[in-house]
């Protein structure tokens, strides 16, 4: 089989490598999947380069975590009818050496969840941590049902599904914060209320103006150390602020602010999701799958042969939504 992969941490163009490996079978307890799509992700660019890890997990890595294909063989305990099913899968190159970045696949049962008919690969390789962390970031904590929320970065991966959850699951506003007039309209489409151009306009301001001074209740959060003042600021009294990424390692918060507001940190990683926030997030993504209510930002598709120019897209910082890697000739 045809599969990318590196054997050392470093720039795309000096270690990511394409050729032919063996064929893997699936162990007792595992599915074979015959990958479609794959979903790049930052983390892939950020393990790859060695900002998350500073050696070698394994000696070769298949990279990406997310994908979706079709079932093409099963592993002893598996049931045969799982055979043909299209799936998405998750956490496939977490703690494993073997991602999606090739055209087969095995990994437990488990992480290989049912994809509707009438929802694409491509969109697929999106669910395993775009969907995921934008549903679990609006699940948590009893929900947003009747609240004020706002989502950073509303037209990002996480974000344009973060402010479609929230609108779906009953928030009663959703304002979205975006860095362009291009954005704020992919934020509007997946269902914002209120769009701020964070660049050119006071973030915690606005949000205060358009809540008639109240603020809201829920934040979610993509670069807490950036916006911590901000959210600080539009928060209500006793207010959460769901929090998925950082601009950096280390992070100042200003205890007594926080103490004297009950303002709540969450933070969270969605490898790391409890088997219950897992199951819930996944039973409900896939309901919304089934109705076709979603939308899914796919900015940039690539060939798996140009899987290098994939991740320097990433690594740019230029593309609004998601990346992915048509791997199927």
């Amino acid at each position: 089989m045809r599969a990318a992969f590196y054997e050392r941490l470093g720039p795309a163009r000096d270690v990511l490598r394409l050729e032919d490996l063996p064929l893997p079978e699936p162990a007792p307890g595992e599915v074979r999947v015959r990958v479609e799509s794959s979903g790049i992700n930052p983390s892939d660019v950020k393990t790859r380069m060695g900002r998350r890890v500073t050696e070698m997990p394994f000696p070769r890595v298949i990279p990406h975590s997310d994908g979706a294909g079709v079932i093409d063989a099963v592993g002893a305990g598996v049931s045969t009818h799982r055979l043909g099913q299209r799936v998405w899968v998750w956490n496939a190159a977490r703690g494993r050496p073997h991602g999606t970045a090739c055209e087969f696949l095995c990994l437990p049962s488990e992480q290989a969840v049912a994809l509707p008919e009438q929802t694409s690969f491509e969109a697929g390789a999106c669910m395993g941590i775009p969907a995921l962390t934008a549903l679990h970031a609006v699940l948590m904590d009893g929900g947003v049902a009747g609240k004020t929320v706002v989502v950073a970065g509303g037209a990002g991966a996480v974000g344009h599904y973060a402010v479609q959850f929230a609108s779906l699951l009953g928030a009663a506003r959703v304002i979205a914060s975006v860095s362009s007039p291009a954005k704020a309209e992919l934020a509007r489409q997946a269902g914002a209320d209120e769009v701020v151009l964070y660049k050119s306009e006071p973030l915690a301001k606005r949000v205060l103006d358009i809540t008639q001074g109240e603020g809201v209740d829920r934040v979610i959060e993509v670069d807490i150390g950036a916006n911590v003042g901000a959210n600080l600021d539009m928060l209500k009294t006793g207010g959460e602020c769901v929090i998925y990424g950082n601009g950096m390692d280390k992070l100042e918060l200003p205890f007594s602010r926080l103490l004297h507001s009950n303002i709540q940190l969450k933070f969270f990683i969605v490898y790391h999701l409890s088997p219950s926030d897992r199951a819930r997030a996944v039973a409900t993504l896939t309901r919304m799958l089934e109705r076709g209510v979603l939308q899914h930002n796919i900015a940039a598709r690539f060939s798996l042969k140009d899987i290098v120019s994939a991740h320097e897209a990433i690594e740019s910082g230029q593309v609004i939504g998601n990346v992915v890697l048509q791997v199927a000739a």
